[in-house]
């Protein structure tokens, strides 16, 4: 009597895949030393499936798809507070200019100890402390600056007093757009355009923001309004169309056919061996250009190559790449 619960219909699958772990073995095992060979980094090996194994997991290609002109981008503005900018543009030169003095009277005390002997090694260790103390400070207040305001942290002083006296009389806007559900930056062209009341007005992208907002959890760029309405203020929100500035010589594939492993990104293509029945799945390099959606604009393949768009995690697992997939990643 057959056991309770066995469906005699799902031997074949049962087979299908005891098959593929097999095959799997097959390929990464070591015969000179199976136990001892460590786990593989490098870029995956291809891998020959039957029509019935690709079949039993699912496996799905499809052509990539050629772009013409890359679509806009639709993100989400809010009006930065040109107070914070200021609190923390201060709060970072004052903590530079303290490890400054701090650092001078240090080699100032080493000096009076060394030569004329008119301070303590005590006095002069105190003044070392003091130093060291201050410059964590001035790295930690330039970190913190740099995570909040990006690009502008690479200003000099004289530009960001500029920046800040524009903001402060009200001739300019910061703005911090946000594109949900993406967290990888790619190229932005530095034109952009702000909804306000249905009308648009030009902006400029000064760069991506490092620190990503607690409640939206998306990539941020910082923008410029070079000639703000008088009524934008602080916390406003608008519509902001972003435009890539990735060439448009690229092909669209799915996000879930994307795979990141030490050498860089990487795609299935599927190949056919000859036999009706078998195929080849080989890896293949690609250049992430632009996020448009849930597809990514690459470079490195043609409209001609099929793609692995379904089942690409499950040959990753059979070659034991230790790598993941970019469709994975968005669920995490």
């Amino acid at each position: 009597m057959a056991a309770r619960g066995y469906s005699p219909v799902m031997s074949p699958i049962v087979r299908v895949m005891a098959a593929l772990v097999l095959a799997a073995a097959a390929i990464t095992a070591d015969p000179a030393e199976p136990a001892q060979k460590p786990a593989r980094s490098e870029q995956p090996t291809t891998l020959s499936l039957t029509l019935l194994q690709q079949q039993a997991v699912g496996i799905r290609t499809d052509y990539p798809l050629a772009l013409a002109t890359a679509p806009a981008i639709e993100a989400y503005g809010i009006v930065l507070d040109p107070l914070a900018l200021a609190n923390d543009s201060g709060h970072m030169e004052s903590t530079q200019a303290v490890a400054d003095a701090t650092t001078a009277d240090a080699a100032r005390q080493e000096r009076l100890y060394r030569e004329e002997a008119q301070a303590s090694l005590k006095t002069w260790q105190a003044s070392q402390a003091q130093a060291v103390e201050a410059k964590a400070r001035a790295r930690a207040a330039a970190m913190t600056f740099r995570m909040q305001w990006g690009p502008i942290a690479d200003w000099s002083d004289s530009q960001r007093r500029t920046l800040l006296e524009a903001l402060s009389r009200g001739q300019q806007r910061l703005l911090r757009a946000e594109v949900p559900g993406q967290h990888l930056a790619g190229a932005i062209d530095p034109r952009a355009l702000v909804e306000i009341d249905g009308v648009n007005v030009a902006a400029r992208v000064l760069g991506a923001l490092p620190r990503a907002d607690a409640q939206s959890q998306s990539t941020a760029w910082l923008l410029v309004l070079e000639r703000a309405p008088a009524g934008l203020g602080p916390g406003a929100r608008a519509l902001v169309r972003l435009h890539s500035a990735a060439p448009a010589n690229g092909v669209l594939v799915p996000a879930t056919a994307l795979l990141y492993a030490e050498d860089g990104t990487y795609v299935y293509r599927q190949v056919h061996a000859g036999g009706s029945d078998t195929f080849v799945y080989t890896p293949v390099n690609v250049k992430p250009l632009a996020r448009l959606g849930s597809a990514w604009l690459v470079e490195g393949l043609t409209r001609t190559d099929p793609v692995v768009v379904q089942g690409a995690g499950v040959l990753w697992s059979l070659q034991g790449i230790s790598s993941f997939s970019a469709a994975e990643e968005e669920h995490d």
